[in-house]
């Protein structure tokens, strides 16, 4: 089973790698608002990204009820 640490990891991998900075550095605090370009159009490609990579599926109201990095790495944790 994968750790939340392991999941952020990746996760800041998949964030360097949609925003195309590998000076990125996420935390379980970062929100859209702390990464230049994060706008609604990203957030979607983002979402996409994090559930190829770790083969789940969000539901609606849990990629809307996301507040930042941490509630991601939950969702995630929570389908592995």
């Amino acid at each position: 089973d994968m750790t939340e640490e392991q999941i952020m990891t990746r996760l800041c991998e998949i964030i360097r790698d949609v925003f195309d900075d590998e000076s990125i550095t996420v935390d379980k605090n970062t929100t859209a608002a702390d990464i230049d370009g994060w706008d609604s159009i990203m957030h979607i490609t983002l979402i996409s990204e994090v559930e190829a990579a770790f083969s789940v599926r969000f539901a609606m109201k849990d990629v809307l009820s996301m507040q930042n990095v941490g509630d991601l790495a939950r969702a995630v944790l929570a389908l592995v």
